[in-house]
């Protein structure tokens, strides 16, 4: 008799939760492909921070004549390697560079027609006093690495670096949801770590292809 009364209850209990856990869970489903990507490391620690990009502080984007910020990337390695970190003021240290970042490694539009561009033209820019091109992405390192060495870029003296979103954050390009980052489409020229040229995505993204940075060099 005890049982068949309790038996409704722990019913809608169950009912209740499963609801709950569901609702969680679909909950991602408002993430468009677009955003869905790389997990911020920032993002995951606690269910608080899960929510830090709906009330993090906006950032201007960044523009001709900013320095750019002083953050660590990391660098894939051969055969699986550790990943090195590289520190970008000093990689550029002194040097005219041209810094090129995409959505994502492997992508369509990335793959077809940024990255491509800049291959080709890496002459042309050696030739305008671009000492050394840089890809950069929010993908991990392992995967920049693999797409550098198979897309060809890295045996055309592209450096492939990966970003935890410190540096799309502090240049104001961070596409953010609750649980990814992807950085805008943008190129920009720096000497010296000084930004002299900026090129961004916002009107069409061949705006910041190499023919279009090389037209303004």
């Amino acid at each position: 008799m005890i049982a068949r009364r309790l038996f409704p209850v722990a019913a809608a209990f169950l009912q209740t939760s499963t609801h709950n856990v569901c609702a969680r869970t679909t909950g991602y489903s408002r993430l468009s492909p677009s955003t869905a990507f790389v997990s911020s490391s920032a993002s995951i620690q606690t269910g608080t921070s899960l929510r830090m990009s709906s009330t993090a502080t906006s950032v201007s984007e960044v523009k001709v004549g900013d320095k750019l910020p002083a953050v660590t990337l990391k660098e894939g390695q051969p055969d699986y390697d550790k990943p090195v970190e590289v520190n970008l003021l000093s990689l550029i240290a002194g040097k005219k560079v041209a810094i090129f970042a995409v959505p994502g490694a492997f992508t369509p539009g990335c793959s077809k027609s940024h990255l491509p561009s800049f291959i080709t033209a890496k002459d042309e820019l050696a030739s305008k006093g671009i000492e050394m091109i840089i890809c950069v992405a929010t993908n991990d390192a392992y995967v920049m690495e693999a797409w550098g060495r198979t897309s060809g870029g890295s045996d055309a003296g592209i450096r492939f670096l990966s970003d935890d979103a410190s540096l799309t954050r502090a240049l104001g390009l961070a596409m953010e949801s609750d649980v990814f980052v992807r950085s805008k489409r943008y190129s920009l020229i720096a000497e010296d770590g000084i930004v002299t040229h900026y090129f961004s995505s916002a009107e069409q993204s061949s705006d910041t292809w190499a023919p279009n940075v090389l037209s303004k060099l």
